[in-house]
């Protein structure tokens, strides 16, 4: 994709993108093909991945929600609380060998939690927030999301249940801290990544 073309993509386009790769590789790791090591990589890239795109919408999309919609507190709150919902599942499986039987009993938990949180925004809060919030400021938001996942943790950090997670992950230098510890581990956070290091 040029640069030119990504310019008029709006947040829903970048967030809907990120919601088909992330399907791509739970389906991978479904068909529990590959080695495991393998499958360890691709549930550690679907991590990093979901990591970043809920630092993203907690810091942008979300508060446009609550400014935009009547209800955007309400649809933020159970939002928030499906993400840490699925960052505890997420830590838990960080330490889980995938020849360990609660490997795929986490990932089903987890793909069951993701799958319903993306048909949620994708047919009631990303419709909504294109209807309620001017296009240029959609446009706007993509950028800021695109940047936030540069500087995010690739890493869950479950928040204690009264604090929204968002505060706590956007703690400055969470991001750079774990991205140290995933060069210095190996550990591919990207699908790029992780084909890099099969070649």
């Amino acid at each position: 994709m040029s640069h030119h073309e990504n310019s008029h993509q709006d947040v829903v386009d970048v967030l809907t993108a990120d919601h088909r790769e992330v399907e791509a590789i739970f389906v991978e790791l479904e068909s529990r093909r590959g080695t495991p090591e393998h499958r360890r990589q691709l549930a550690d890239v679907v991590i990093a991945e979901l990591v970043r795109h809920s630092v993203a919408e907690e810091a942008y999309v979300y508060p446009a929600a609550r400014k935009a919609l009547p209800d955007g507190d309400r649809v933020a709150e159970h939002e928030i609380s499906e993400h840490a919902d699925a960052e505890r599942t997420m830590k838990d499986l960080e330490s889980v060998d995938p020849s360990d039987p609660r490997f795929d009993e986490l990932l089903a938990h987890l793909t069951g939690t993701i799958r319903h949180h993306i048909q949620d925004e994708e047919a009631d809060l990303f419709p909504r927030l294109r209807a309620a919030v001017a296009r240029e400021e959609l446009v706007e938001l993509a950028g800021k999301v695109q940047a936030a996942k540069k500087s995010a943790p690739t890493r869950p950090h479950p928040a204690a249940p009264d604090h929204p997670p968002a505060n706590k992950l956007l703690a400055p230098g969470a991001g750079l801290v774990d991205r140290m510890r995933d060069a210095l581990s190996g550990r591919p956070t990207s699908m790029a990544e992780l084909r890099e290091k099969q070649h």
